[in-house]
């Protein structure tokens, strides 16, 4: 069949105002947020329902197409871009944009993929629920995204990753089949729970069209503050101190190196710096109630203030208001954005036993430096889940010759991934493989873990049809 019958086919399922074939309006889809890898697609589909997803999977199966999922684009790794050499269709679900239901006394949301995951927040905040996945492109992202890479993002420490707020999907299979898991159940014990296969998955093996999500209270009451930290050592110990005092008011602890606020402060505009740069690490911490008009500044400066005495920091600022709370989380979710302007990124996102941060930070510091000296090495992430995003941003005139950029950038990967594997831990904990990390998730990961997840590949997309090229390379 010719690429013109192909391209007909799927005209014939979507309409041509739905289809986006070779040309200027087809390239924001052919590329990566970073701007790292850039593919080709046979056409752009935007299915109107979950019939017509079925119906394009089923047409591509038939004609062994390659078929690439794509939410909001807004992925670290690569994970949307088509980037195979034959023919590939990338579906975009941005037309499947409902909420479909809200029910406050069950706490669940129904909606569809290409939800905007800020539209998600806004919904459950109108009956006064929280949907609590955030992150710094939520205005932007869709949730079948994020759920088909697992998003954490910067509530994990309270709420868990996307995957402990799925209860239920609807997915299309790679042969246009529908798996009907769109159930609102606290509890279901009838055999495997599928709906896992595909959270994580990076739309290798089906579709994501729908979910139930859980809903929480909302947060009513509030304290947040930014506190100078000396080493990760502390960093561990005034967490602990701070599950004591707050409990399970403790909603976020997200940390960032100095060099990592160094380069906010150099290239994200009004962004301002409440502190002196003069202590290794930085720390953001929110409490928050969900009851109304609750006192959390108080036994948050309590805490700090035994903080303060046992020396595990040595300074803290305790937000007077909204607007100041605003500020200082403006500083954490400008890491993306000033890390990008600073040079090439080679990024990691490494997961190690809690215990094990403070060593694993001083080891792949020292590593990147002495592999690579011209990286500069900045650091943030996330307190009290092990996760640590460790960047080393080289000068763009470094990386101008292709060879020498794979060098620099493979003896970096090497230096993390060794010391995360050495320490039991996960080179992703929260942005997937995609292309990025296939080489070093092949090269990391047990030989019975990697056959066991190229079977489930094989049993659910024996042809190989479902976003190729990814996760296995």
């Amino acid at each position: 069949m010719t690429n013109q019958s192909l391209v007909e086919g799927l005209d014939a399922i979507v309409g041509p105002d739905h289809l986006v074939t070779p040309g200027p309006d087809q390239e924001p889809y052919l590329t990566d947020w970073r701007g790292r890898y850039h593919g080709q697609a046979l056409a752009v589909v935007k299915p109107g329902s979950t019939a017509e997803v079925a119906a394009v999977m089923e047409f591509c199966a038939q004609h062994r197409v390659a078929v690439v999922p794509q939410g909001g684009n807004t992925g670290m790794c690569g994970a949307a871009t088509p980037m195979q050499a034959g023919p590939a269709v990338v579906v975009r679900l941005d037309r499947l944009r409902r909420i479909l239901e809200v029910n406050p006394v069950a706490n669940t949301i129904t909606v569809q993929a290409g939800c905007i995951l800020a539209e998600i927040q806004a919904a459950a905040a109108a009956v006064g629920r929280l949907f609590p996945l955030s992150l710094g492109a939520e205005g932007s992202c869709q949730i079948g995204g994020n759920i088909a890479t697992n998003a954490g993002g910067t509530a994990v420490l309270r709420y868990g990753p996307t995957r402990d707020l799925v209860m239920g999907l609807e997915v299309v299979l790679p042969d246009g089949q529908v798996f009907d898991g769109l159930r609102a159940l606290r509890k279901d014990n009838t055999g495997y729970d599928l709906k896992q296969l595909f959270i994580g998955a990076e739309g290798t093996l089906g579709l994501i069209t729908a979910a139930v999500l859980k809903l929480v209270p909302a947060v009513r009451s509030s304290a947040t503050a930014m506190v100078a930290l000396y080493d990760m050592a502390k960093a561990l110990d005034l967490l602990a101190l701070l599950r004591t005092e707050l409990g399970d008011r403790l909603g976020s602890l997200e940390l960032m190196s100095r060099e990592q606020v160094e380069v906010i402060a150099e290239h994200v505009p009004h962004v301002t710096i409440p502190f002196p740069l003069t202590t290794p690490f930085f720390l953001i911490i929110e409490t928050v109630d969900a009851m109304a008009e609750v006192d959390l500044r108080t036994p948050l400066e309590t805490a700090l203030g035994q903080a303060l005495e046992a020396g595990l920091i040595e300074d803290a600022l305790v937000a007077s208001s909204t607007a100041q709370a605003h500020a200082l989380w403006k500083v954490r979710h400008s890491v993306s954005e000033g890390s990008k302007a600073a040079g090439y990124v080679v990024s990691h996102d490494s997961a190690v036993p809690l215990g094990q941060q403070g060593a694993f930070v001083e080891a792949v510091e020292r590593g990147i430096k002495a592999a690579v000296p011209e990286a500069r090495v900045v650091m943030h992430g996330h307190i009290g889940d092990g996760n640590i995003h460790v960047l080393g941003i080289l000068p763009h005139g470094l990386v101008a010759d292709p060879v020498e950029k794979d060098r620099l950038v493979g003896l970096i990967n090497a230096v993390v991934d060794d010391e995360t594997a050495r320490l039991r831990g996960a080179i992703s904990a929260e942005h997937g493989i995609g292309i990025s990390n296939a080489g070093r998730l092949a090269r990391v990961t047990d030989a019975v873990e990697m056959n066991l997840m190229r079977r489930v590949k094989h049993a659910l997309d024996p042809a190989g049809l479902m976003n190729p090229g990814k996760i296995f390379g």
